[in-house]
């Protein structure tokens, strides 16, 4: 099974004290533009990778989908998820992203927040994904931002007297793992350029969307003046992509200098 950090109780105990762990994605600062992306959720069947407290899962059933699966490794996560209400169209699986058994074209959505930075072998997932995807099917997802990953230490440079100065990037094009701290605890994280992510959507079979990489709305900005150095790096990357009808996704653009 893949690293499981969440059911440290360490770690547990403080991701729940985060904004966005107690208040929900009304705290996230993200949600606005993730939202943008997700397709309409009515009468569709809705997969959810890595779904932590199941705020996702919880909106897709307020939006009207026909079902919902969310899939977590954390037994501690899926504890609080069915704590936090219940839905007879809900279902919650413990497993790893990566080990999830999934029917094939089984789901009409598919999404997943701060998750797939976690997995190893990420174009494996990606290709479990489409299969388990209808046709046209959508998928959705966000990532910690390569730039955010390069380094394991994930830290501003501090001047002098502490002031944030910039954020430095290192060894952006050395893909693989980082190790880092997160909650308090070492956490694995795998780093990707912006390049390879958009390759491996195109590569298992989806069509690229949108990419978006988001700031936190203004109100959550004057809620959360610490988070006005937010806006001074992107944190995180959006996706968005469509299941190919066949074949792969990817549309390659040559221009006059490429080679035929």
């Amino acid at each position: 099974m893949a690293e499981n950090r969440y059911d440290d109780a360490v770690v547990f105990a403080n991701y729940s004290r985060m904004p966005r762990s107690v208040a929900g994605l009304a705290e996230a600062g993200e949600w606005p533009a993730f939202r943008a992306l997700l397709p309409e959720l009515r009468d569709q069947r809705v997969l959810d990778l890595g779904c932590g407290f199941g705020w996702h899962c919880r909106h897709a059933c307020e939006q009207g989908a026909r079902s919902v699966v969310g899939v977590d490794v954390s037994e501690r996560m899926l504890e609080r998820a069915r704590a936090l209400g219940s839905d007879a169209r809900l279902t919650y699986v413990r497993s790893a992203i990566e080990d999830v058994e999934l029917a094939p074209a089984a789901f009409d959505v598919v999404i997943s927040s701060l998750a797939l930075h976690y997995v190893a072998d990420v174009r494996k997932v990606l290709a479990n994904v489409r299969a388990c995807l209808r046709p046209g099917g959508a998928l959705v997802f966000s990532v910690e931002h390569p730039i955010f990953t390069a380094r394991a230490e994930q830290e501003w440079c501090l001047g002098p007297d502490g002031e944030r100065r910039h954020w430095p990037v290192d060894g952006y094009q050395d893909e693989g793992p980082r190790t880092t701290t997160w909650m308090g605890a070492g956490v694995v994280k795998h780093h990707r350029t912006v390049a390879t992510w958009v390759d491996s959507v195109l590569d298992a079979g989806f069509r690229l969307e949108r990419l978006v990489e988001p700031q936190p709305p203004p109100e959550l900005l004057e809620a959360h003046p610490d988070w006005q150095d937010e806006r001074r790096r992107p944190m995180m990357l959006l996706v968005s992509s469509r299941a190919a009808g066949g074949g792969t996704g990817r549309t390659v653009a040559r221009t006059a200098g490429d080679a035929p």
